[in-house]
């Protein structure tokens, strides 16, 4: 797939995002005053970016507001409802925490579980579709969900965060390992994808068209295994190993802030390759597969 920068930041950003409020909600950190303006800002600020950032990848941006008009059928449509129930819950909590009106915390343990629920839903759209191998199984929802917890652990200063770090790195390990056999066991083929398999074992003779498609230009690319073995070494090492190792040192507040930096460093490393590396079956009927 066509690693789009506009995908890559919203799922990244508003996985953070929504991952750091999820702990604000639950009152892992109940700063007040400046220092919760600051850090329910840089929460909302993630998680709006990441949203935003999402409509840049759409045809017309106005068709944003449709998304959500189809909540019983699509895990898009779900998500939007999500994100801003999310957003307008916590805010009176974020507010309860700047101006000390003492809301009881049951609100923003409601709104922190629905910050979860809306990764969850992030996730769901890429992993029910069938016609990418690599995003179809149950560890991509999983995958989503590790790194808005370690992100939001990250930033919250929890002192476990650097088991949820870790537990990042074995998650994309799991990942990639199912990713990478994915393909194959779907059983997809140039035949399957022509409808000609009863003919035997077709091949092509020349492409389906003269010139680029969108399906040529969304669908199918093709990223090298010395750039993709390179690559998810990075991302390992900035979303897991180095931010975990940092949150060791006796660093305070600069190393809180430094390994979040290289977490959310290696969150897009590893976004990119959760797009470039997908195989859509479409590959097949244009020969290729990437």
């Amino acid at each position: 797939m066509h690693p789009a920068p506009s995908v890559i930041l919203f799922s990244a950003l508003s996985g953070l995002g929504f991952g750091f409020l999820a702990f604000l909600g639950w009152g892992a950190l109940q700063p007040e005053g400046l220092a919760a303006f600051l850090l329910w800002g840089l929460g909302y600020g993630l998680a709006v970016a990441g949203l935003l950032a999402a409509t840049f990848h759409l045809g017309n941006p106005k068709n944003a507001l449709k998304a959500f008009t189809q909540w019983r059928t699509s895990w898009l449509s779900r998500e939007a409802w999500a994100s801003v129930t999310t957003l307008a819950i916590l805010a009176p909590v974020a507010l309860s925490d700047i101006f000390g009106l003492g809301l009881p915390r049951l609100v923003g343990q409601v709104g922190g579980t629905l910050a979860l629920v809306t990764v969850f839903t992030t996730a769901m759209i890429y992993a029910q579709i069938k016609a990418v191998p690599r995003w179809h199984h149950w560890l991509t929802p999983v995958m989503f969900l590790a790194f808005a917890l370690a992100g939001g652990a990250t930033l919250s200063g929890r002192v476990w965060a650097p088991v949820l770090l870790l537990a990042v790195a074995a998650i994309l390990l799991a990942s990639w390992k199912t990713g990478d056999e994915a393909f194959a066991k779907a059983g997809q083929t140039m035949g399957t994808a022509t409808g000609l398999t009863r003919l035997g074992l077709p091949s092509v003779l020349d492409p389906a068209h003269t010139a680029g498609n969108y399906l040529k230009r969304e669908m199918i690319f093709v990223v090298g295994r010395k750039h993709a073995a390179k690559l998810r070494r990075i991302a390992l090492a900035l979303a897991s190993a180095a931010p975990a190792a940092i949150l060791l040192l006796p660093l305070g507040l600069w190393g809180i802030a430094l390994a979040a930096v290289l977490h959310l460093a290696g969150t897009l490393a590893a976004r990119w390759l959760f797009f470039a590396e997908a195989e859509h079956v479409v590959g097949l009927y244009y020969g290729a597969r990437g």
